[in-house]
C-alpha cells in the first residue's frame, strides 16, 4: 500500500511470487479487502462475470462493487456454466459491436468457505480456454490445505499457474496471520497498485504480521509435504467420526478432506431457518457446558445473495489430537441429542 510500506512488505511480495512461481504479487492489509478490491479493479460496468452461486461474502462484495452483469451458475455445475456461456455467445453474435467491448470473467473459490467443496478446476480451465474468459481463483481456504505440499487447488489438480489469470488469497485461514494477496503476471497484478481501492486507500499490513506471513511460507516450503497430508488425514478422521456419532437429523456438509465442516439441520424440514438457528444456538450452549467451544456460523443473511442454511461451522487443525477429536465429537453428539429430543 502507499502508506506504511516497508522493506518487509516488498520481501513478502517477492516471497509469495517465488512460492507460487508467478511474476508478481500484491499484498493487502485485510483478507476481506483482497477479493472485494481485486475484482472491481478489473471488471467494470458493461462486463460480464460468471460466478459460482456458493461464493462467500468477500467475493460477493467485489462483484457488487464492479457494477458488472453477474451471471450465477449452480454450485460446481459446469454444465450449467456452459449453458450460460453458450447463451452469452449467441447474444454476442446478435450485437458484435457490444461484444467487442465486453470483457468476460470467471470467478470461483478453490475450496468453498460456505460448503467445504472443491471446485472442478480442470473443467473450469477448459471452459476458460474455449470461451476466452479471464479466470480469477480464490485460494483462501485451499491454500495450506490442498495439494501435495499445500499450495492449493491448482497443485491439487496439477494445473499450471498460467491457466489462472489472477490468484486471490486471504492469509487469515491456514496462514494464521492477517492480510491477503493477489498473484499472477506482472502485467495483470501491477494494475492494482493504482486501481485497487483496498490497496491504494489503506495502510499496509503491520510489518510484524508481514514477517509472520513470510515465516509461514518458509515453514510451508520446508514442511508442507508433511503438514498438508497430515491435515487431510485429520479432516478425514473428524468427518468419519462425525458421521458415525451425530443423530440422523444432523447433516455434515463438506468433503472428507476439507478442514471446513458445517453441521446443519436442513434435513429437519419441519423447522424454518430461524428455528434452525435458534436450535443450533442451544446446541452450542450444551457443547460449551461439556468443555468444547464451537459457534454458529455468522452470516449477513439480509445482504448475502444465497446464504447457506444455518450451521455450526467447524475448523480442523493439523494439531488436533485423537483425544481432542473424540472429545469434540462426543460433546457435539450429546448436545444434539439433548436439544433434539
Amino acid at each position: 500500500s502507499f502508506y506504511g510500506t516497508t522493506a518487509m512488505h516488498i520481501e513478502l511480495e517477492s516471497r509469495i511470487s517465488e512460492f507460487f512461481n508467478v511474476e508478481n504479487a500484491v499484498m493487502y492489509a485485510y483478507g476481506f479487502s483482497t477479493m472485494a478490491s481485486a475484482i472491481p479493479c478489473y471488471a467494470k460496468s458493461g462486463d460480464v462475470i460468471f460466478v459460482d452461486e456458493a461464493v462467500y461474502f468477500p467475493i460477493q462484495r467485489g462483484l457488487q462493487a464492479s457494477r458488472s452483469r453477474i451471471l450465477y451458475f449452480r454450485h460446481n455445475d459446469t454444465e450449467h456454466l456452459k449453458e450460460l456461456l453458450e447463451q452469452q455467445a449467441r447474444d454476442d453474435k446478435q450485437d458484435p459491436k457490444k461484444a467487442s467491448a465486453t470483457r468476460r470473467f470467471l470467478v470461483t473459490e478453490g475450496l468453498y468457505f460456505n460448503t467445504g467443496d472443491i471446485c472442478p478446476l480442470p473443467e473450469l480451465v477448459a471452459l476458460r480456454r474455449q470461451y476466452k474468459l479471464r479466470f480469477f481463483l480464490d485460494e483462501s481456504c485451499s491454500f495450506g490445505v490442498l495439494g501435495p505440499t499445500g499450495k492449493g487447488v491448482m497443485e491439487h489438480y496439477n494445473i499450471p499457474v498460467h491457466e489462472v489469470d489472477l490468484l486471490m488469497c486471504s492469509l487469515e485461514y491456514a496462514g494464521a496471520t492477517t492480510g491477503g494477496f493477489t498473484a499472477g503476471t506482472r502485467f495483470v497484478v501491477e494494475h492494482q497498485r493504482l486501481s485497487g481501492l483496498g490497496y491504494a486507500f489503506s495502510a499496509s499490513l503491520p510489518p510484524m504480521l508481514a514477517a509472520s506471513a513470510k515465516q509461514m511460507l518458509d515453514v510451508l516450503e520446508e514442511e508442507g509435504s508433511v503438514l498438508a497430508p497430515a491435515l487431510r488425514d485429520r479432516c478425514r478422521q473428524m468427518h468419519k467420526k462425525l458421521l458415525e456419532a451425530l443423530p440422523a437429523q444432523v447433516t455434515v456438509v463438506g468433503l472428507e478432506v476439507s478442514p471446513i465442516k458445517h453441521l446443519n439441520l436442513s434435513a429437519v424440514t419441519s423447522l424454518s431457518e430461524e428455528q434452525q438457528e435458534k436450535t443450533l444456538h442451544k446446541v452450542v450452549k450444551e457443547v460449551e457446558e461439556r468443555g468444547v467451544a464451537v459457534v454458529v456460523a455468522s452470516l449477513r443473511r439480509s445482504e448475502e445473495l444465497r446464504p447457506p442454511p444455518p450451521s455450526i461451522r467447524l475448523g480442523v487443525s493439523v494439531k488436533l489430537t485423537d483425544q481432542q477429536i473424540d472429545t469434540a465429537v462426543a460433546a457435539l453428539a450429546d448436545a444434539f441429542r439433548v436439544v433434539l429430543l
